[in-house]
């Protein structure tokens, strides 16, 4: 077998742009094994000096040149993180020079600007998303006027990681209502959520994939017993047919499609923070 190739996610910034595409373009040569590393906020000519160094010393250790996902906005920075003899894949290249000529400008290479707080007011719209989320988590809060959409889901099923998210990359005001027993005994809504019919979407998972996780947080219980996976979810998913609400299992999604899944179908369109 080949040597694992190393891969570098290098950033001026978190990173983050630079490790969601990378990600992405590692997924599609599913052949070859992979480790990857980030070095984020190589802001500096020494910082890049230093990244390169890293980079190069890894790719000697291995035996196998190392691949860069860079994501730096100033060109001379990525020129110094190349002298490590990495393959140095620069995500903003094919772009710039098209935009270039359509635009009529030069762009300006400002370092910080994907994930900095650049807009004070999507910023804080951003983070009272993210407090609206963990204060309407799991029901805690049942007024549900000023939310952008509710999860429904039995418990284990991906509702907090999922609003979570939603709240963090799109500023959408996302609260989870749990699925009580009681609540499964009968075909209808729990009255709290009828008013917000229009805001419902429905979350489901596999039994075995849910006995799994319940196991982990509660091991032997009678909460995460197969049996009672298999009734909660044949009896949630039996309400979201007669009341219909839109769901999806969650059972082999990432949270991305989860939450792409979510808004596409409920009609909310927010761009990615």
């Amino acid at each position: 077998m080949s040597a694992i190739r190393p891969v570098f996610y290098v950033s001026d910034g978190t990173g983050i742009t630079a490790e969601t595409i990378g990600h992405s373009l590692l997924t599609q040569f599913a052949d070859t094994l992979f480790s990857t590393d980030r070095i984020p906020f190589v802001d500096s000519e020494e910082r890049a000096r230093e990244a390169a160094d890293r980079i190069r010393a890894k790719g000697e250790e291995v035996g196998v040149r190392p691949v860069v996902v860079s994501s730096c906005v100033d060109p001379e920075l990525t020129r110094l993180i190349g002298e490590s003899g990495a393959l140095v894949l620069d995500i903003f290249a094919p772009f710039v020079e098209p935009m270039e000529r359509e635009l009529g400008q030069q762009r300006k290479s400002q370092v910080g600007q994907a994930h900095g707080m650049v807009d004070f007011k999507t910023y804080h719209a951003r983070i009272n998303a993210m407090n609206y989320a963990l204060t309407h988590d799991d029901g805690i809060a049942i007024n549900y006027d000023d939310a952008d959409l509710i999860l429904v889901a039995v418990s284990r099923a991906g509702k907090t990681p999922t609003c979570v998210y939603l709240a963090l990359h799109y500023g959408v005001r996302a609260a989870n209502y749990p699925l009580t027993e009681e609540d499964l005994e009968h075909d209808r809504l729990p009255p709290r959520l009828r008013p917000y019919r229009s805001k419902l979407f429905a979350l489901s998972i596999d039994p075995e994939r849910l006995h799994q996780i319940r196991e982990e947080r509660r091991p032997n219980s009678r909460y995460a017993q197969l049996d009672t996976c298999k009734r909660e979810v044949a009896a949630a998913e039996s309400l979201f047919r007669a009341e219909r609400i839109p769901v999806l299992s969650t059972t082999h999604k990432s949270i991305e499609e989860i939450a792409s899944t979510v808004l596409t179908t409920l009609g909310i369109r927010r761009g990615m923070f």
